[in-house]
């Protein structure tokens, strides 16, 4: 981490303002183009975080400046249990920003589970080979994973944000729940009215109508929870091509193919998220989630416990809160070292008003 003497554009209450010098970094957990994420300990409550720092001359580099202000504000406006954020119940939650001459520092809940791509290809969390699925069965599973994701899709949806949905952003906790993350990176705000122009997402998971580019809704979005559960189901993607110009040329014309070991009513199910018309897509309605919610397949999933948080799914394998067991070893092993930052080539700081302290994150007796 370079050092920041104490220069830390974090403003809280008359307390202790948080600051660097309150984190210890233990960890490398992730890497993107931007920056590097951390597990991080807070010095004066032991509570572990997650700490992205992000270079800004990376963001400057890219003209991203205004794009990451506006998922700052994303983040401080959500608020569920199933989704990580600037720390709620489905979604994470965002701690704090601080920032530095040269980087920006969001502290978010740390979710020592690893995301579901982790669980789905390396663990093999759907692989029937364990007492586990002796009990239960692939479809369980991917039912209660995805009743948790929807339930934070819709979430989003009712604050006006749509999200970039794929396993590598769908954390898993220590006890088993999901939540979607990165909406900091790929989150776009919409309202009924509009439709966002945006390629944001990967290619596997992208919508025909993100595709075209001739604009997109929320409707989008449960065409990539249609991907997700069948990815969950078959442990592959429905559309796989060599590159992404042919991947999204099978997304465009390529029909679905299901399973016959799945059941009838996931079929359905899939079926209609899986729409390539948006408007012909369950979910595209203005009930949204609720659409989803009422099928069938969903019929053994109690919506009130699943709201409280109350239906345990399976568990990976955590050793206590410190745990990285769950990440991948290329990026536990490395060195908790920023890598170095070219000097900014403009003289004003295009991040004033970007720091954030969630209120009842003042911890500061």
């Amino acid at each position: 981490m370079e050092n920041h003497n104490g220069h830390v554009d974090c403003h809280t209450m008359e307390h202790h303002p948080v600051g660097l010098e309150d984190f210890e970094i233990l960890k490398v957990v992730g890497q993107g183009a931007f920056g590097r994420v951390y597990q991080v300990r807070r010095s004066d409550t032991s509570e572990t975080y997650a700490m992205k720092v992000i270079r800004k001359d990376k963001i400057m580099e890219k003209n991203h400046s205004e794009y990451m202000k506006s998922e700052r504000e994303i983040l401080t406006k959500v608020d569920h249990p199933f989704i990580v954020q600037l720390s709620s119940l489905f979604l994470i939650k965002l701690t704090s920003v601080m920032q530095t001459k040269y980087r920006l520092y969001l502290v978010l809940d740390f979710v020592n589970g690893g995301d579901l791509f982790f669980q789905l290809y390396h663990q093999g969390l759907f692989r029937p080979y364990d007492m586990w699925h002796f009990f239960f069965s692939k479809e369980d599973l991917a039912r209660d994973y995805t009743a948790e994701i929807v339930s934070a899709v819709s979430h989003l949806h009712v604050n006006g944000i749509m999200h970039d949905l794929k396993p590598e952003n769908i954390l898993v906790e220590a006890d088993g729940h999901v939540r979607p993350c990165n909406v900091l990176s790929f989150a776009k705000q919409f309202d009924e009215n509009t439709r966002s122009n945006s390629m944001c997402g990967t290619s596997a998971y992208m919508a025909r109508e993100i595709i075209l580019g001739k604009g997109h809704d929320k409707a989008a979005d449960w065409w990539s929870v249609g991907i997700l559960l069948y990815e969950m189901l078959t442990g592959k993607l429905p559309f796989i091509g060599g590159n992404r110009q042919k991947i999204q040329q099978k997304v465009m014309r390529d029909k679905i193919k299901l399973p016959t070991y799945l059941s009838s009513e996931v079929h359905s199910l899939l079926k209609g998220l899986l729409q390539k018309v948006a408007i012909k897509r369950r979910g595209s309605g203005p009930g949204d989630s609720e659409e989803i919610r009422s099928h069938k397949w969903f019929k053994l999933i109690n919506q009130k416990k699943l709201e409280a948080w109350k239906i345990k799914p399976f568990r990976p394998e955590v050793t206590g809160k410190h745990c990285v067991a769950n990440f991948e070893d290329c990026w536990t092993s490395l060195p908790v070292l920023d890598s170095p930052v070219a000097s900014l080539k403009c003289d004003e700081n295009p991040f004033k008003g970007f720091t954030y302290v969630r209120p009842e994150a003042l911890i500061l007796q």
